[in-house]
């Protein structure tokens, strides 16, 4: 299959992308609502949801449950669970896995300017590579300085930015990152060249991350990747549907949230 095709499942005709991320167990115990979410599969595609970021085992467990949905595979987690901060990150899974499970993708973290950037980034390039022999896209979440914001120059939107960047020259097909949440962050876009997803962040009220979703496409964003505001909310399918409403049909955060009451 070509890399073009697999691109045309994570994104929709449009070139933008809801994208619900349920590899958070790989990251942190502290990730509430995944199995719940999951059970919602069918609703949650019907609903406008174009892609989950999955694990191995959520493909081997609930492999019926993604059937209306593109998939990518998580092929790296963190290197102690209980610390949230996840000081680094090891490739656990690769290409062949991606290949056997039908994943469109496969997805790993790298943090330049981190203790650990020359192995994150020798990670990622080795995934890379591993891709690029089947044709499969590869997305990088680059985070400045690691996972966590713990500065307010890793949280910059030209820092991000360089962020992006490095990742792409590292062979990124779609870049995952956090927004800063400023006029700056059309930066972020502007230096990728290849299609960016806003990452969730933490769960936040309703409107407000709408209101954050909508500049994260005013910025030029492709979409985004969300975990715990859509896992953590008590309408999962509410949540999607608002964001399909932003991402796809161009509906402002009011309106989006007026969809999500109605659902609820």
């Amino acid at each position: 299959m070509s890399k073009q095709r697999r691109l045309s499942k994570i994104f929709a005709k449009d070139g933008k992308s809801v994208t619900l991320a349920l590899d958070g167990y790989f990251f942190s115990t502290k990730t509430a609502g995944i199995d719940n979410t999951i059970k919602k599969m069918p609703e949650l595609a019907a609903n406008g949801l174009d892609c989950a970021l999955i694990t191995y085992g959520m493909a081997r467990n609930y492999a019926d449950a993604f059937n209306d949905v593109s998939i990518v595979l998580r092929v790296d987690s963190t290197v102690n669970v209980y610390d949230n901060s996840v000081p680094d990150t090891q490739q656990v899974f690769g290409a062949e896995e991606a290949l056997k499970m039908g994943a469109d993708g496969m997805v790993c973290m790298t943090f330049p300017g981190a203790f650990n950037e020359e192995k994150t980034h020798a990670m990622t390039a080795r995934l890379v590579k591993q891709a690029e022999q089947w044709n499969m896209p590869f997305i990088v979440e680059s985070l400045p300085y690691g996972y966590a914001v713990t500065s307010p120059e890793s949280n910059e939107a030209k820092v991000i930015a360089d962020s992006a960047r490095i990742a792409v020259e590292l062979g990124a097909d779609i870049i995952k990152t956090r927004f800063s949440g400023t006029p700056d962050d059309y930066l972020i876009v502007e230096a990728s060249m290849v299609p960016v997803l806003a990452l969730g962040g933490p769960k936040t009220d309703t409107l407000s991350y709408f209101k954050f979703v909508e500049h994260c496409m005013k910025m030029g964003a492709k979409g985004v990747a969300v975990g715990r505001n859509i896992t953590q909310d008590p309408n999962p399918v509410a949540m999607v549907a608002g964001l399909n409403a932003i991402i796809h049909l161009g509906a402002s955060p009011e309106e989006a949230f007026a969809l999500y009451q109605n659902k609820n």
